[in-house]
């Protein structure tokens, strides 16, 4: 794909971790691109975060990147074209405190890309909530709810060991109001029936809204 000054963040950060896979650097995108891509574009951040894993060579990183026309600046590559700027924060690639991630791998033109899966993703943005009290970053976790299917049973059991069962609370509640002021779109008949669990609450959300992403099913590494 090639990159203009008309390519949106998520067709860049996609764009950008393929080419890394194809060099066989491999990087997961995280923070703010993560969530652009999992809202349809409605968040849009200045810059795409990628975590490295393993030992990568600078000029390997560098060389991959020109080829899309990305020069490093500093601790960013900025492009001549594109408004945006790619950074790569130190790791583990960890949310809280959980370290054990598995992040899912996406089909997109010109191979593959890792980034953070939607529950992840909406992990990553609860967890500024958290310890910092970032209220767009709750925000941001309920528009990820609102677009994708995320697990509430698995975020539920990680706020309570990150110390943060009322946060979590707090998350629920302004999901729910959200999903009230956005109800979901009727669902098809063809779909069949809705797969219910034990409790109200810690089931799969999102699926009623349908994906306009165009992303193809997860898999996970």
């Amino acid at each position: 794909m090639r990159l203009t000054a008309k390519s949106t963040l998520a067709d860049i950060a996609l764009t950008v971790g393929a080419r890394l896979q194809r060099h066989g650097i491999t990087a997961v995108l995280t923070g703010g691109a993560c969530v652009s891509v999992y809202t349809d574009g409605s968040y849009v951040s200045k810059d795409a975060d990628y975590v490295l894993q393993g030992t990568i060579r600078q000029s390997d990183l560098d060389t991959a990147l020109a080829a899309l026309g990305f020069a490093r600046r500093g601790d960013r590559y900025v492009h001549a074209v594109v408004p945006f700027y790619l950074e790569f924060p130190p790791g583990p690639l960890a949310i809280g405190t959980d370290i054990d991630i598995q992040p899912v791998e996406v089909t997109v033109a010109g191979g593959s890309a890792l980034l953070l899966s939607p529950t992840d993703s909406c992990r990553d943005r609860l967890a500024a909530f958290y310890h910092w009290q970032d209220r767009q970053s709750l925000s941001l976790a309920v528009a990820i709810a609102r677009h994708q299917a995320i697990d509430l049973a698995v975020i539920r059991e990680w706020s309570r060991d990150e110390g943060s069962g009322a946060g979590y609370e707090e998350f629920l509640r302004e999901l729910r109001r959200d999903r009230r002021a956005n109800p979901p779109e009727r669902r098809s008949r063809r779909a069949g029936p809705r797969k219910t669990t034990a409790s109200r609450e810690d089931t799969v959300v999102g699926r009623q809204h349908r994906r306009r992403i165009g992303l193809p099913p997860h898999r996970r590494r």
